[in-house]
C-alpha cells in the first residue's frame, strides 16, 4: 500500500526543517556578521568578522566548560557549521544525519544554558547578536527547539524506512 504524499510526520518534518533550518542560519550569520557586544545596537552592522568571533569567544568562554583550545575550536567553527547544517537541513539533504547533528547542538546548548541558570552565573547567552542573559525563558526555547528537533528526527528516520510517496507502485507478480 503506497503511503499518502502529506501526512502528520511529513508535516511536522517540514516544520522542523523550516523553523530549525532558518533560527541556524540566522544564528550562524549573526554570529560572524553582527556585533555581540553590548555598546553595538542590534541595528548595526560591524564588518570585521575577527572581532565578532572574538567575542562570540568570550561569551564561549563565559560558561567555562571548555579549556582554552576548546573555546578556540567552538569560536571558530561553530556559527559557519550552523549556516552549514541550517541550509542543509532547509533543503532536506541526508535528512537524517542532518536532523541528529542539530538535534544533539539544540541538546548541547540546552545542557550549557540550564547548567549556566542552575549555577547563577550572570553571562550572556551567546544565541544570537542581541545580548540576551541566561534565563528560564531562554531554557524553555532552548527546550522547545530541543523537542522539535527530536521529533523532527525520529520521524525523519521512521519515514525513511517506508517508501517514497511519489514512488510507482510495483505490480503484483501474477
Amino acid at each position: 500500500m503506497q503511503s499518502a504524499p502529506l501526512n502528520f510526520r511529513r508535516i511536522i518534518i517540514w516544520i522542523g526543517r523550516i523553523l530549525l533550518g532558518a533560527i541556524f542560519i540566522y544564528a550562524g550569520i549573526s554570529k560572524i556578521f553582527f556585533p555581540n557586544h553590548m555598546l553595538w545596537s542590534f541595528f548595526m552592522l560591524k564588518f570585521s568578522v575577527a572581532t565578532n568571533l572574538a567575542n562570540f569567544g568570550i561569551q564561549v568562554e563565559s560558561y567555562k566548560l571548555l579549556p582554552a583550545a576548546g573555546v578556540t575550536f567552538v569560536t571558530y567553527t561553530l556559527p559557519f557549521a550552523e549556516v552549514l547544517l541550517g541550509l542543509l537541513l532547509l533543503i532536506g539533504w541526508r535528512l537524517r544525519i542532518c536532523a541528529t547533528l542539530i538535534t544533539l547542538l539544540l541538546l548541547a546548548f540546552l545542557s550549557a544554558v540550564t547548567r549556566a541558570y542552575l549555577l547563577h552565573m550572570d553571562i550572556n547567552c551567546g544565541c544570537f547578536a542581541t545580548p540576551e542573559p541566561v534565563s528560564l525563558k531562554k531554557i524553555l526555547e532552548d527546550t522547545t527547539m530541543a523537542i522539535l528537533a527530536i521529533l523532527m528526527t525520529v520521524l525523519a528516520f521512521q519515514e525513511a524506512r517506508g517508501p517514497h510517496p511519489w514512488s510507482v507502485p510495483e505490480k503484483p507478480k501474477t
